[in-house]
């Protein structure tokens, strides 16, 4: 039977009129989907330790429950730590808060003088501005706080997931046609695979970046180094967006409690050889060199996970172009998308195209091998 053919026109539209109903339903279900996500990456990153025990003729449950055990053990460490560092913190918020409303006047006499503008009308014009931010933050605070209850069952869905995964499995072979076994299980493999290596060569990206901050910081002298250094590593963490808000941080602490701006230049400094060593030694031999996304889409889908879940959606992003990337790559007619998400650039040199890529496995590939 003749297969039909419809115009551009129609299948354009089909197209255009499915993404608006996907993105519809990612903004509505973000409150249950983005820990669902999470939940997938975390069991991905822990099938390999379930499997261990498994191999050590322990039960499937068992296999699950002491791997979950020790993932909740180390996320409990970080977290004592982390809550440790802010406590203290918070001691010293009002001595912040004097200095802060000390730097806020010289700032509105700075532009009173400079641009005539008094300073109870500046009060004014803050108070407005705050004013018409309430609605903006009291939605804010009501999605985090409903994100927050969902994300207490990120440990059911971790488990879950694990104790069905040859479930999962078997539907996903069985939905495709017989003949398409071999390459759903490509897929399959080269997903795990590129999820584990990118989210372990992450992690040990940001245990070193967190070390360099802090020590960086340390050096200079400012208050709440170790904190301010973990912050800006977890934030790294978000490409290129990330980086910036990191560098901010630090620099508003040095304002606040320090005189002159010889501490803000130095911080700007040590930032930017770390972010340099980041993007030229760290990423490149440690991260995964399988989530080969160029940097103008990092970018644009970084933004856009941003718009449509919030900070989770920047985290979440890139691992989601990986998974979409590789399937791209193993479907004849959506190779092309693919190609275009990848950084594989062509270049032409007599007559020939040449790919540049990297070729060497990253430490978190051959960790994961």
């Amino acid at each position: 039977m003749e297969e039909k053919e419809y115009p551009f026109f129609i299948k354009s539209t089909v197209i255009l009129f499915g993404l608006t109903l996907l993105t519809y339903a990612l903004v509505s279900l973000r409150d249950i989907l983005v820990p669902v996500a999470f939940a997938m990456i975390i069991a991905i990153l822990l099938n390999p330790l379930v499997n261990k025990f498994k191999n050590r003729n322990i039960s499937h449950l068992f296999s699950i429950i002491i791997a979950m055990l020790i993932a909740l053990i180390v996320f409990a460490a970080i977290l004592y730590f982390l809550s440790s560092q802010i406590v203290g913190f918070g001691e010293n918020i009002p001595a912040l808060k004097s200095k802060f409303a000390s730097l806020l006047h010289q700032l509105q006499e700075w532009v009173q003088m400079k641009f005539g503008l008094a300073i109870n009308k500046q009060v004014q014009l803050l108070n407005d501005a705050l004013d018409s931010s309430k609605a903006l933050v009291g939605q804010t605070v009501g999605t985090a706080l409903g994100t927050l209850t969902v994300m207490l069952l990120l440990p059911v869905y971790v488990f879950l997931l694990l104790f069905y995964k040859a479930l999962i499995l078997n539907f996903l072979y069985e939905v495709f046609a017989e003949e398409n076994t071999r390459q759903v299980g490509e897929i399959l493999n080269q997903t795990k695979t590129a999820i584990q290596s990118y989210m372990v060569g992450l992690l040990l990206e940001a245990l070193i970046v967190a070390v360099l901050n802090s020590t960086a910081l340390m050096i200079l002298g400012i208050d709440y180094a170790i904190l301010l250094g973990v912050i800006g590593a977890i934030l790294n963490m978000i490409p290129y967006i990330g980086g910036l808000i990191a560098i901010a941080l630090p620099v508003l602490m040095a304002t606040v409690t320090k005189d002159g701006f010889s501490s803000q230049l130095g911080i700007i400094i040590a930032y930017a050889i770390i972010q340099f060593i980041d993007n030229n030694i760290l990423v490149p031999r440690i991260v995964s060199s399988k989530v080969q996304i160029n940097a103008l889409f990092s970018i644009l889908v970084v933004l856009l996970g941003g718009a449509l879940w919030g900070v989770p959606g920047m985290f979440l992003s890139i691992p989601a172009v990986a998974i979409l990337k590789i399937i791209f790559d193993r479907i004849d007619g959506l190779k092309p998308w693919g190609k275009l998400l990848g950084d594989e650039v062509p270049t032409r040199h007599k007559g020939q195209i040449w790919l540049r890529r990297r070729k060497k496995p990253s430490v978190a590939e051959k960790m994961v091998e």
